[in-house]
């Protein structure tokens, strides 16, 4: 959840964090800090609210300039977002920052015996710890090693001595850490982000795994002191992409790059006998063909995905597909076995819900796809096969084209499956995915519209509640557009599926309520006359209707109040269009109200803690 960045190189450590934090303040954004190591000691500032305020502190009160830093943005877990918590902790010559959750501090506490802390945190303790370690005749490497033998929970962990200042050290267990490879220079930090300014080179750190870094280079050992394995990557953008290129919000920005995402994601996958490639799915057609069951395990904007994955994958493959909650996954004793594949969706790809779930279908033999936006995280990882989306980074916090690129790469699973199961032929395989390739232009069709959902957030500013209705595929858009209010504009909002309105949900309709509904296409006549039944019903009682539908559909026309032209797509497609105007009316109406929409309260990027 919290962002970390150390430095050890021939620049000034402080302005590489301070740059590092500012890309990673997506990860959490309650409070920022630095420690260096300087003449023996551990110099450090930190503040609560965002890095604006630490950079100020620094400005007032400046710290000494060198090549060894390490920094933290925070996502409060333990402890409230105050001063007093903020991250690094230090312990006379130690310094730590910690990304994760320690589940046994207060054990720990009790057994080390310090009189005061100076934090309510979790975390603090770590630092303790290590300073007994180094106290005791331990190096830092060593000290490392043996505490993290003695916490349980998950954690990395990044550690500076100042009686060895030319060194850091850190250990990670199922929270995420990169490190970064350049000229004479390395970094370690939770998201490449953080140092794509200085190098495209970076290496993967595994599960349960300590880095060493000192002007010597890169030293990666597991936990019980043997080599590990690395696995070195080169990040596909560059610093271009992780900045906002003149928009207000990244968030708008990656509204706008939905485009070239989708093409992104589906480049490449058609071979010259119109079949289906995917060069990522490393299990083999004869398991595939094996699998009875298919579970689709995620959280969130990913959940939403799935839903809408099941629609398509149950169609093209007739295999039984669930969609179930990362987080109550484990917790229900499900029915897994070796002929169950499990695919799990997540953009960071370090989602902690995900992670143990998928760590629990493997102890049951079954087979996991991972659908991820990016390279070298944990969770691809850890399952057998994975399938990139390719959408570039991502740092508003409310995903928008994770969305449609794993929409994508779930079209691109249910058809791969379909093709080696027999289901679908190659004149199939191919006419589906020169649809799904005209996709992106039919996005970009969407976007150049924007100027009509853009008025509508304007019109509606003060509404207290907005409603989602939409069936079949477009139950799920609506529970993801109203999930994009929830998170950006703090007001209440729901999605339904619109053949449930009259079994509770209409009971909320009042005048002057907003109620978006999306109407299947025409071919799909019978869910497309109930739910134009549904507009009737809602405008009735004086709702003010948004409909989505086709251009050329009169008669959702006619039910309308307001009418947004959706273009001409299959049925199973149509979340990639009509998703994008909720979009942006959640994105506008937080801008016009204010907040700030790139951070919204209370929420981080990436879960990494369960």
């Amino acid at each position: 959840m919290c962002g970390i960045v150390g430095y050890l190189g021939h620049r000034d450590g402080l302005d590489v964090v301070l740059s590092g934090l500012r890309r990673l303040e997506y990860r959490g954004y309650d409070s920022a800090g630095i420690a260096v190591p300087s003449e023996g000691k551990i110099e450090w500032r930190k503040r609560a609210g965002k890095i604006g305020n630490l950079a100020s502190e620094i400005d007032e009160r400046p710290m000494p300039s060198g090549g060894v830093a390490i920094g933290h943005t925070r996502w409060a877990t333990h402890g409230a977002p105050t001063d007093r918590n903020s991250h690094p902790h230090v312990a006379g010559r130690i310094a730590i920052v910690h990304n994760g959750i320690i589940e046994n501090h207060d054990q720990l506490r009790a057994d080390l015996g310090v009189e005061e802390y100076g934090s309510d945190t979790d975390s603090e303790v770590a630092a303790h710890l290590l300073r007994r370690e180094v106290e005791g005749g331990k190096g830092l490497v060593d000290a490392m090693r043996a505490v993290v033998a003695v916490l349980e929970g998950a954690f990395t962990l990044v550690a500076i001595d100042a009686a060895d200042p030319q060194r850091i050290v850190a250990a990670r267990r199922n929270s995420p850490l990169v490190v970064g490879v350049g000229e004479g220079e390395y970094f370690v930090a939770s998201d490449v982000a953080a140092f794509i300014e200085f190098t495209r080179e970076a290496i993967e750190l595994g599960q349960d795994q300590i880095v060493e870094l000192t002007p010597a280079g890169v030293s990666i050992t597991t936990f019980d002191g043997q080599p590990a394995q690395t696995n070195e990557f080169h990040v596909d953008w560059d610093l271009a992409a992780a900045q906002k290129q003149g928009y207000d919000w990244f968030m708008r920005k990656e509204i706008f790059e939905q485009p070239k995402a989708v093409a992104d994601t589906l480049l490449g996958r058609l071979n010259e006998r119109c079949e289906l490639v995917l060069d990522e799915l490393r299990i083999s057609p004869e398991t595939l063909r094996r699998i009875n069951k298919i579970v689709i395990i995620a959280s969130g904007t990913s959940f939403y995905s799935g839903l809408v994955a099941k629609y398509a994958i149950e169609h093209w493959t007739r295999i039984p597909c669930e969609v179930e909650l990362a987080s109550e996954f484990r917790y229900r004793d499900p029915i897994i076995d070796p002929m169950t594949l499990v695919v799990t969706i997540s953009q960071s790809g370090e989602t902690a819900d995900t992670l143990m779930a998928i760590r629990h279908a493997r102890e049951q033999h079954a087979k996991v796809i991972a659908i991820c936006n990016t390279n070298g995280a944990t969770i691809p990882r850890e399952s057998d096969a994975v399938i990139y989306t390719h959408a570039g980074p991502e740092i508003g916090v409310a995903s928008t084209k994770g969305f449609t690129t794993q929409l994508i790469a779930c079209y691109l699973l249910g058809l791969y499956l379909a093709q080696v199961r027999g289901m679908k032929y190659g004149d199939e395989i191919d006419a589906l995915l020169r649809e799904l390739e005209r996709m992106p232009a039919a996005i970009q069709h969407m976007l150049d519209q924007q100027q009509q959902v853009l008025d509508l957030a304007r019109e509606f500013v003060d509404s207290p509640s907005v409603l989602f209705l939409g069936r079949h595929v477009g139950y799920p858009v609506a529970l993801e557009g109203a999930l994009k209010l929830k998170e950006l504009a703090y007001i209440h909002a729901e999605g339904f599926a619109a053949g449930e309105l009259k079994h509770g949900p209409i009971a909320l309709i009042n005048d002057g309520l907003p109620v978006f509904v999306v109407v299947p296409p025409r071919g799909r006549d019978q869910l497309r006359d109930k739910v134009i039944s549904n507009i009737s019903e809602v405008r009735a009682r004086g709702a003010k209707t948004i409909v989505l539908g086709e251009a050329d559909d009169a008669e959702a026309r006619a039910a309308s109040e307001v009418y947004i032209e959706l273009p001409k797509v299959s049925t199973l497609l149509q979340p990639l269009v009509s998703i994008i105007p909720l979009q942006l009316f959640a994105c506008e109406l937080a801008t016009v109200k204010g907040h700030d929409v790139d951070q919204p309260r209370n929420l981080a990027k990436s879960v990494t803690v369960e």
